[in-house]
């Protein structure tokens, strides 16, 4: 394991997880709950999360040659930066009906369901995968886990204040074109190699 390899994946799914609907979980959770049971919650949720991600990129590694896995993470890069790109904002009615739902189970239980349930397949969880099976499991768990723990202490500490400064809009955008920057260099790796 590398800082590189670290901090690339830190920076990639930082950017890909700012301004999400987990910052916004985590902001409207901490208004009910003590923050430190929520942020616990999440941050089991998390880590559980980026464990199975690893853990399935290691296996397209081993059942997939290295030009088809660059191949599928620039698709990936590609559908989640074009996607972002195009995003304009998100449900915050739905945030709200996912956090009812799990209330009566206490803020850790709360806060653990609700991420676990909104991020199972979400981008952050699928580059997570795409990044382990071209890099170091741990340089890929830590640097994605800490990315997202951070995000989520930002919607708790922060929640909106940081679209003060920079709209939500550019936030995406700059998320939207590092997708696509790694993209392109996936494609370039795949044909490169």
């Amino acid at each position: 394991m590398t800082l590189a390899q670290f901090l690339s994946t830190f920076g990639i799914v930082f950017l890909a997880e700012l301004g999400d609907k987990t910052q916004l979980t985590a902001m409207t959770l901490a208004t009910h709950y003590p923050w430190k049971k929520v942020f616990l919650g999440i941050a089991a949720a998390f880590a559980l999360l980026n464990l199975a991600a690893v853990f399935v990129g290691k296996i397209l590694f081993v059942f997939l040659a290295p030009f088809w896995i660059q191949l599928l993470s620039a698709g990936l890069f590609l559908f989640f930066g074009i996607n972002s790109l195009l995003e304009k904002s998100f449900n915050e009615g739905e945030e709200e009906d996912g956090e009812k739902r799990f209330a009566r189970k206490g803020p850790v239980a709360t806060a653990f369901f609700m991420i676990l349930l909104a991020e199972l397949g979400d981008k952050t969880q699928l580059v997570t995968a795409s990044l382990a099976a071209q890099q170091p499991p741990l340089a890929v768990f830590l640097g994605s886990t800490l990315a997202l723990w951070t995000c989520s202490l930002i919607g708790i500490f922060l929640g909106r204040q940081l679209t003060r400064f920079i709209p939500l809009f550019w936030i995406h955008r700059a998320a939207g074109l590092l997708f696509l920057v790694f993209a392109g260099h996936n494609v370039w790796l795949a044909f490169s190699g």
